[in-house]
């Protein structure tokens, strides 16, 4: 079991040089979020910081001087908050991620995942026999209650405001402080089942924030299904014009709309894990504890909250409990966001804080997006890398893929197949649109097995070359992410997928397909042999 809260991991970093306490006073307003921003991209002088000279030798010499250029950051001098920490960066780099995990290499994860689902019903009396490990493994996952925890240390019932906390405003046009790494627990009320997301919240006072989930996400369903559950008329006839009026719970709706609540849980500063496991795009009916019971090599605790109906992890740092009105929409944004550009200002509904619970002295956890490279983006990659077992289930010829960190995740998909019939791209980037988050995936590029989609010099070098753009390039409509500012409506736009897979004569294609170009072994071979006297020649070394 990796780490049991963030206290653990926040020692973890600093054995490992991934940490660095700042002692010098910062404002949570900007300050913490440029500074934060310079470190993420790297800090150089022309940024009024001093990069570290390269350093040379290994590779293990480089992720040294990764260490010192893009740290964890453990700010301990806060304006206005004395006593207060703030951590932020701590996934900012693959190493980190890694750590996070206690793994070597994300394959690692991805191999335990692929046993999982590799599973096939036993046929017999040893096929039974030789599960037994697996399913004594699988049990210990599960998320179990305990009486107490850390997070109980301080309970608020009254006389608390959410400015104690040194929650951040991160980008000069924000309309304000916004939580940005909150692990938002919700139930859904026909099922029952938990859920957790992570939604940023704009405070707006003392007591209250946004509610930003989008559209699409499970947090929103749940209100939409509350929604369905509290209308007057139980009738699907009625929630089908409940939905339609409202636009899916997102907006005011012309006539009535039904009152009542839906309890929300937020927790913040988690364990890696925990935290990890709220930004994944698991299927709905795989509770996100699960998950990270899977990362974790063990059970989450988790407590039951002192004013609503739900659990949260035992050793978070701090707890907001609460509800959302069902009746209640109010303007949330902007928001300096992951796409480089200002999230625009919409309606979301409205968290009520009915009693907040934190350990002493608790260390407030946050991020900071933006353009990238930031934090996100090597939580991004992760995701790719352990989920792409998964999606193999579903689209079996899917060799690799690749969601470049410009590309912000949902803007472009490089897929490499191993095509075996005509038309089979295309198949491909419908499987991409039809699951869960990858329906936002803007472009879709499909190559062929031989294709790095890991090196975008040569995936460009192929695509180019291998397509007819009025051939090759297909459009569709439906839902895209909220953040795209560029749609033609908000939440619903077009997406473009482009087959640059090796084209068939089954498909159309008569013309001869030249070969690529590549220099014969023998003579490889030959100045394989001759190479190192040419390098001392050609000075490089």
């Amino acid at each position: 079991m990796p780490y049991d809260d963030l206290r653990q991991w926040i020692a973890a970093l600093d054995r490992t040089g991934e940490l660095r306490r700042i002692q010098t006073e910062v404002d949570p307003i900007l300050e913490i979020a440029e500074i934060t921003d310079r470190v993420s991209k790297g800090v150089s002088k022309s940024d009024g910081l001093t990069r570290p000279k390269p350093v040379e030798g290994s590779a293990r010499a480089t992720t040294a001087q990764a260490k010192q250029t893009n740290p964890a950051l453990l700010f301990q001098n806060i304006k206005g908050y004395p006593g207060a920490q703030v951590l932020i960066n701590q996934f900012g780099s693959e190493s980190r991620m890694k750590l996070a995990m206690g793994v070597d290499s994300f394959d690692e994860f991805a191999d335990r995942i692929r046993v999982f689902t590799e599973v096939k019903s036993p046929q017999g009396f040893f096929d039974k026999l030789k599960m037994i490990p697996l399913l004594t493994e699988a049990a210990k996952f599960f998320p179990k209650t305990v009486s107490t925890g850390p997070c109980k240390e301080v309970i608020k019932r009254d006389n608390f405001s959410l400015f104690d906390f040194p929650i951040l405003q991160c980008w000069p046009k924000d309309a304000g402080r916004f939580i940005t790494l909150p692990c938002v627990t919700t139930r859904d009320p026909k099922s029952g089942k938990r859920n957790v997301g992570m939604y940023r919240m704009q405070l707006f006072d003392e007591h209250t924030t946004g509610m930003h989930w989008q559209r699409q996400k499970i947090g929103a369903e749940h209100y939409r299904e509350a929604m369905r559950r509290a209308g007057l008329d139980p009738s699907l006839s009625a929630a089908v014009d409940l939905m339609a009026r409202s636009s899916g719970g997102s907006m005011p709706a012309e006539g009535d709309r039904p009152s009542g609540r839906l309890e929300v849980a937020v927790a913040i500063g988690t364990d890696p894990a925990v935290t990890f496991s709220a930004i994944v795009p698991a299927p709905p009916d795989i509770e996100e504890y699960l998950i990270a019971g899977f990362l974790r090599g063990g059970p989450v605790e988790l407590v039951k909250c002192e004013t609503v109906n739900l659990e949260v992890p035992a050793a978070s740092e701090i707890v907001l409990e609460g509800y959302v009105n069902l009746d209640e929409l109010r303007t949330e944004g902007p928001f300096g966001d992951h796409t480089g550009f200002y999230s625009l200002d919409d309606l979301y509904p409205v968290f009520h804080v009915t009693c907040v619970t934190h350990r002493k002295d608790p260390i407030y956890a946050t991020t900071i997006v933006g353009k990238p490279p930031q934090e996100d983006a090597y939580m991004g990659k992760a995701v790719e890398r352990i989920f792409l077992p998964l999606m193999k289930l579903t689209i079996p010829e899917l060799v690799d893929i690749n969601l470049p960190i410009e590309g912000v995740f949902h803007n472009l998909m490089i897929v490499s197949i191993r095509k075996s019939y005509p038309g089979q791209a295309r198949k491909v980037m419908n499987a991409v649109w039809s699951l869960g988050q990858a329906m936002f995936t803007k472009c879709i590029i499909v190559v062929d097995e031989d294709v790095d989609v890991q090196n975008l010099a040569e995936v460009t070098l192929k695509v180019l070359n291998h397509i007819d753009p009025e051939r090759d390039i297909q459009f569709t409509l439906g839902p895209v992410d909220s953040l795209d500012h560029a749609s033609r409506l908000p939440n619903f736009g077009s997406k473009m997928g482009i087959d640059a897979t090796r084209k068939w004569t089954s498909e159309g294609f008569t013309r001869p397909w030249p070969d690529e170009i590549l220099m014969d072994s023998k003579t490889k071979a030959l100045v394989d042999s001759k190479w190192a006297a040419l390098a001392k020649e050609l000075g490089i070394g």
